[in-house]
């Protein structure tokens, strides 16, 4: 065996992590930063993902995924005051689509809080606790659909 020959065994000897930025010895005048520009200067540590003020990719691709937005309910919210102003009688989603207050094919919603001067029947899916009142005050009927 000769000297060029010997080796360490692995892990007797702890290398220390390099020191940047401290004289030629280490890594060259620049301290590992490169040359000139926002990662050279102290504060230039920007996030990850940031583009220099460009608008970044994550935000430029739509996302994609589950959402559940996707799977709500839709309703056709309708006010007291609108069946008050149309004069109607019997509210159903076909009376509805007739008189044009509805143009799709959503189930029916009610709301508010308005005092009836005539009695009115409903035949819809869904109806506030204020809306309720107002109408069985005013001797009208509410049914539910399902």
């Amino acid at each position: 065996m000769k000297l060029h020959q010997l080796k360490y065994t692995k892990g007797s000897r702890r290398h220390k992590v390099k020191v940047y930025g401290r004289g030629y010895g280490s890594v060259g005048k620049r301290g590992g930063r490169g040359n000139k520009g926002q990662g050279q200067r102290k504060s230039g540590n920007v996030r990850l993902g940031f583009e220099g003020g460009q608008t970044p990719i994550y935000r430029k691709v739509g996302k994609v995924g589950f959402n559940n937005a996707n799977f709500r309910q839709q309703y056709n919210v309708i006010t007291l005051k609108q069946i008050e102003a149309n004069g109607l009688e019997n509210i159903s989603l076909k009376a509805l689509t007739e008189k044009r207050i509805v143009k799709n094919k959503l189930p029916i919603k009610i709301i508010g809080n308005t005092k009836l001067t005539k009695k009115v029947n409903f035949e819809i899916h869904k109806i506030s606790a204020g809306a309720k009142k107002a109408i069985e005050a005013a001797g009208g009927k509410v049914s539910i659909i399902k």
